[in-house]
């Protein structure tokens, strides 16, 4: 299981608010993210699910801020994929608590 970040940032929108694409953005993980979980931070989702799943995802949201008259889209994204066990969100965010109640 994957856990991706992923920060789409539209330029050329004439605009420094970039709100309205993020919502737009939003509103297709909502309605299209079937089986993968995300979470909306300040800077950037994350999204926790099979990672051909989130690409393609991904993909869908890339091309968003395009449908809304984006001239230029970057796109960040950092991918950590685990193979030798199942990481989630919640796993890693009690990993580190769990740490601090230690020290």
């Amino acid at each position: 299981m994957a856990v991706v970040e992923i920060s789409i940032v539209p330029l050329g929108t004439g605009s420094t608010s970039i709100s309205p694409f993020v919502a737009a953005c939003e509103k297709e993980l909502r309605d299209n993210s079937g089986e993968l979980k995300y979470e909306l931070t300040a800077m950037g989702t994350i999204i926790e699910g099979d990672l051909d799943q989130i690409l393609s995802l991904i993909r869908r949201l890339h091309e968003i801020p395009f449908s809304k008259g984006a001239l230029r889209v970057s796109t960040s994204i950092k991918i950590d994929d685990r193979r030798d066990k199942k990481g989630t969100i919640e796993q890693k965010i009690k990993s580190v608590e769990d740490k601090l109640k230690n020290n």
